[in-house]
C-alpha cells in the first residue's frame, strides 16, 4: 500500500478517488471549454460577422448565468441530501452544448450554447466542491481541494494551446477545432458517471434552512453590503476577457496564436493567487484591493495607449496581476462579515450582483468599442477602476474586521 500512497506510512489519508475523479473532470471540461472559449470572439466577429457589441452582451449574459446558478445549487444539493445527480446534470448540459459551436450559423444558436453551458457550470460548481469536503478526512481537505484547482488550471492552460495546434493542423478552420473540442466533454462526463461516489449515509436534510430572505437581510450589516457595492464596481471596471482576444488580434496576433491571450493571462493569474492569498491575511484588505485595481488600472492603460503586441500582452498580464490580487479577498471578505448561519446565502447575494454587473459592463464595453475603438474601450474600464478605488478608500476602515471582532459574526 505504501507503494501506492507514499503518506499511508505517515499515517496520513490518502486523498480519495472521488476527488482524483473531481480533479480528472475539471481538467477534461476546461480543456473542451477553454479550446472554444480561446477562439470565440473571433469565430463570432471574423466567420459569423457580428459586431463587438453582441458579443459582449452574449458573454456578459453567459458569465453572469453561471454566477446567478450558483445562489440555488449549493443549497438544492443540502436540501436533497445528493451532490452526485446536481454535479452530473451540469457537467452533462456542459458537453451538450459543445457540438452546437461547431454548427452554429448565427449568433443566436452560440448565445443558447453558451447560456446552457453556463447554466451548467453554475450548477455542478458548489455541489462539487461540497462534495469534496464531505469525501474528504479534514488533515488533508486542504490538500483535495488543491488537487482539484491545480488540475482544473493545468486545463485552462491546455485548452488554448491544443487551440493553437489544432488550428495549424486544420487550417485556421475553426468549426473543426470546436468538434475536437467535444471530446473531452463527453469523457468529463463519463469520468462522473464511473469515477464519483457519494457517501451512502448521506440523508436528505428537511430542517434545511431556506435560501435568504427579505427579512434576513438585517443580518447583513453594513460591512458586507460595502463589500458588494465594491465589487459590482470593481465587476464594471473588469469586462470579459474577450476583448483582450479582439485587442491583441487587431493588434497582429495571428489567428492561430489568439488562444495564447488566455494561456499567458492564466498563467500569471495561477502563479499570482496563492502569494496574495497569503498576503492577504497579513495586510489591511483594502490596501490589497488598491494595489489590484492599480494593477487593472495599469493593464487599461497598457492596452489603451501601448503600441503593438508588446503592449498588448503586458495589458493582458497586469489583468492577470489584478485578477490574482482580487478574487480571492473579495471571497474571504464575504465569510468575514457574512454570520454563519447566512453565509452560503450571502455569496449567492454577492454572486447575484456581480453576475449582473457582469452582463452590463460587457455590453457597455462592446457598444463603446463599437462607437469609439478599443482604446476608448479600456480607457473607460479604468473609470470604473478608479471609481472602485475611490469607494475602496471612502469604506477600508468599514471592511476591516480586526481579529478580536472575528466572532462578532458568528
Amino acid at each position: 500500500d505504501t507503494a501506492v500512497n507514499p503518506h499511508a506510512s505517515r499515517g496520513r489519508s490518502a486523498i480519495p478517488r472521488t476527488v482524483w475523479a473531481l480533479g480528472l473532470v475539471s481538467f477534461l471540461m476546461d480543456v473542451s471549454s477553454e479550446t472554444i472559449h480561446s477562439l470565440l470572439p473571433l469565430f463570432l466577429t471574423g466567420t459569423l460577422g457580428v459586431s463587438v457589441a453582441l458579443v459582449g452582451l452574449i458573454d456578459g449574459v453567459a458569465e453572469s448565468t453561471a454566477a446567478i446558478t450558483k445562489v440555488f445549487s449549493g443549497y438544492l444539493s443540502d436540501r436533497w441530501g445528493r451532490r452526485k445527480p446536481l454535479i452530473l446534470f451540469g457537467y452533462g448540459l456542459g458537453a451538450l452544448t459543445k457540438p452546437l459551436f461547431a454548427i452554429a450559423s448565427g449568433p443566436l444558436i452560440v448565445l443558447g450554447a453558451r447560456f446552457a453551458d453556463r447554466i451548467g457550470k453554475g450548477t455542478r460548481g458548489a455541489p462539487r466542491d461540497a462534495l469534496i469536503a464531505d469525501v474528504t478526512p479534514p488533515d488533508i481537505r486542504g490538500r483535495a481541494f488543491g488537487l482539484r484547482q491545480a488540475l482544473d488550471t493545468a486545463g485552462a492552460f491546455t485548452g488554448p494551446l491544443l487551440a493553437i495546434g489544432l488550428m495549424a493542423l486544420f487550417a485556421n478552420d475553426m468549426r473543426a477545432v470546436f468538434w475536437v473540442a467535444v471530446i473531452p466533454a463527453a469523457l468529463a462526463t463519463a469520468c462522473v458517471v464511473f469515477g464519483v461516489e457519494e457517501k451512502r449515509e448521506t440523508v436528505v436534510r428537511t430542517d434545511a434552512a431556506p435560501p435568504i430572505r427579505l427579512e434576513d437581510l438585517a443580518q447583513l450589516r453594513r460591512p458586507f453590503w460595502l463589500v458588494v457595492a465594491i465589487g459590482v464596481v470593481l465587476t464594471l471596471a473588469r469586462f470579459s476577457e474577450a476583448f483582450l482576444v479582439l485587442k491583441a488580434n487587431a493588434e497582429g496576433l495571428p489567428l492561430a496564436l489568439a488562444p495564447l491571450v488566455l494561456v499567458a493571462m492564466n498563467i500569471v493569474y495561477a502563479l499570482g493567487a496563492y502569494p496574495a492569498g497569503i498576503f492577504s491575511d497579513r495586510v489591511p484588505p483594502g490596501l490589497l484591493l488598491i494595489w489590484g485595481l492599480l494593477a487593472l488600472i495599469a493593464a487599461d492603460l497598457s492596452l489603451a495607449y501601448l503600441p503593438g503586441l508588446i503592449g498588448a500582452f503586458v495589458g493582458i498580464c497586469l489583468w492577470g496581476v489584478h485578477l490574482a490580487m482580487s478574487q480571492g479577498l473579495l471571497a474571504k471578505l464575504i465569510a468575514d462579515h457574512a454570520p454563519v448561519s447566512l453565509r452560503g446565502s450571502a455569496y449567492g447575494v454577492f454572486n447575484l450582483a456581480t453576475g449582473l454587473s457582469l452582463l452590463f459592463a460587457s455590453l457597455i464595453a462592446g457598444l463603446v468599442w463599437d462607437l469609439a475603438g478599443p482604446a476608448m474601450t479600456f480607457l473607460v474600464g479604468a473609470c470604473f477602476a478608479a471609481l472602485a478605488g475611490v469607494l475602496v478608500v471612502a469604506t477600508q476602515n468599514a471592511i476591516v474586521l480586526p481579529p478580536d471582532k472575528q466572532g462578532d459574526n458568528d
